[in-house]
């Protein structure tokens, strides 16, 4: 709805598409995940750690490209609802790794069916063939080195 206004050139432009479908996705993400309390980046996280027990937040800030600063608080907040655990890194002493709580599993078996959900719904006009093109699409687009 663009109350005929001409968008032919943001539309040719792939940051205005990926923006815009960006925000389409994260809202309808953020709508169905209020229920477990938890934002993109805190999923993001907390799947990380649930596929990687052990990850350090080293690991976590490269994945995500979280600033180190950004993370302590995010991280502080996370063992505070006591879905996360630390204890020593079994290679790295210096580091501390990171692993759900039988709580945050819990939590992450039902908050990564959510997202399954949302996604599915967010591309309900695509075909499962373009879901999965367009995913290693923009995986080009962000992994590929530059």
């Amino acid at each position: 709805m663009n109350d005929g206004l001409d968008t032919r050139y943001l539309e040719s432009l792939l940051g205005y598409n990926t923006r815009r479908a960006a925000l389409t996705i994260i809202a309808r993400f953020m709508e169905r995940m209020a229920p477990h309390d938890l934002r993109p980046v805190d999923f993001s996280v907390l799947s990380l750690i649930g596929h990687n027990p052990g990850i350090t937040s080293r690991q976590l800030c490269a994945a995500l490209s979280i600033l180190p600063p950004n993370l302590v608080g995010l991280l502080k907040s996370i063992e505070k609802r006591e879905l996360i655990r630390r204890s020593p890194h079994p290679t790295d002493g210096r580091a501390m790794g990171l692993t759900l709580t039988a709580k945050g599993a819990a939590l992450m078996q039902q908050a990564e069916a959510t997202a399954l959900d949302s996604d599915l719904s967010a591309a309900a006009a695509l075909t499962p063939a373009e879901v999965k093109t367009l995913t290693r699409l923009l995986q080009k687009v962000y992994l590929s080195p530059t």
